[in-house]
C-alpha cells in the first residue's frame, strides 16, 4: 500500500461533523511528513468517497483544497456536516477534532 493509500485509508475513518489535521493523520502514520499528507489530500483522486475536507491545520484553520471551487468549497462541506467555521477557522477545534486510536 503506498502512503497516500494510507493516508486515504485514515480519511474514511473520519466521521461526519468532526475533522482531522494534516499533523494527526503524520502522527497516526508514524511519520512526521506533514506536507507529504497534505500532498497526499491535493492528490485525492475521488475527494466524494474519500472526505480530504475533513483535514485542517493544526491551528484550526481551513487550509487548502483542491476540488472544485477550492476553500469555499470545503467550508460549505464541512459546514453542512455540522462543523462551525468562523473567520476561516473551525469553531470549538478541539472538540470537533477526531485522534486516530
Amino acid at each position: 500500500m503506498t502512503f497516500n493509500e494510507k493516508c486515504y485509508d485514515l480519511l474514511k475513518k473520519i466521521p461526519k461533523g468532526r475533522i482531522s489535521t494534516y499533523k494527526e493523520i503524520g502522527i497516526a502514520l508514524n511519520t512526521k511528513a506533514y506536507r507529504a499528507v497534505g500532498n497526499a489530500m491535493a492528490n485525492n483522486p475521488n475527494p466524494i468517497i474519500v472526505p480530504c475536507h475533513r483535514v485542517v491545520k493544526s491551528d484550526g484553520s481551513i487550509g487548502r483544497y483542491s476540488y472544485k471551487d477550492g476553500i469555499a468549497t470545503k467550508i460549505d462541506l464541512l459546514k453542512k456536516e455540522g462543523v462551525s467555521i468562523k473567520k476561516g477557522k473551525v469553531v470549538k477545534f478541539k472538540d470537533t477534532i477526531y485522534k486516530f486510536d
